[in-house]
């Protein structure tokens, strides 16, 4: 898996500050699905089952909390690369990229409150360029993908995909299938 180990968010070693500090970005996690990014502390707080001074002895500011919520999803998508890699290389990517799809489609909001210049949004964007690269690289030794492609430009179509509004999930889908065939080898002309 990726290394984000410097980007990791400093866990409480006591057991109960621990359980309080994993609630809270569960119940963030959660409100922010649900309710985009202008929720409320108190509302995250209130899932959590913690007092609002809890969430800020964890969470000082509300952009701190909204870059480790932002830092576990990463995370799992980098996991989710590791997770695919035993595929056929072409299939291996395509999982990878409509699972980065459908996180970017439902965190849209929550990307747009993070502070872009920040080294957490900075570190993810390149944990998640490291996490995809070897998908693309093999896909591409196998002739699955244009050899002329680049990671940044796989990660920038999908990003402008998933930045769309869909009238659902199903024509998400549909387009960025056919993004995906664009990626394809074309046969030569014999």
């Amino acid at each position: 898996m990726t290394d984000l180990e410097h980007l990791r968010p400093r866990r409480p070693h006591r057991a109960d500050a621990g359980r309080n500090f994993d609630a809270i970005l569960a119940a963030a996690r959660s409100a922010y699905a649900e309710l985009g990014a202008g929720v409320s502390l108190e509302e995250i707080a209130r899932r959590a089952g913690v007092g609002i001074a809890t969430l800020y002895r964890h969470f000082p500011t509300r952009e701190q909390l909204i870059e480790n919520v932002y830092f576990a999803e990463v995370e799992d998508i980098c996991t989710a690369a590791d997770d695919v890699a035993d595929l056929d290389p072409g299939q291996a990517l395509t999982a990878w990229l409509r699972r980065f799809v459908g996180y970017i489609g439902a965190k849209r909001t929550l990307i747009n409150e993070l502070n872009r210049e920040s080294e957490m949004f900075k570190g993810c964007r390149g944990a998640l360029y490291a996490a995809g690269g070897p998908l693309l690289a093999r896909a591409q030794e196998q002739g699955r993908v244009r050899p002329d492609v680049t990671i940044d430009d796989v990660m920038r179509m999908v990003s402008g995909i998933a930045s769309v509004e869909f009238a659902d999930a199903a024509q998400r889908d549909h387009v960025l299938a056919v993004a995906l065939d664009g990626l394809g080898v074309t046969p030569a002309a014999s």
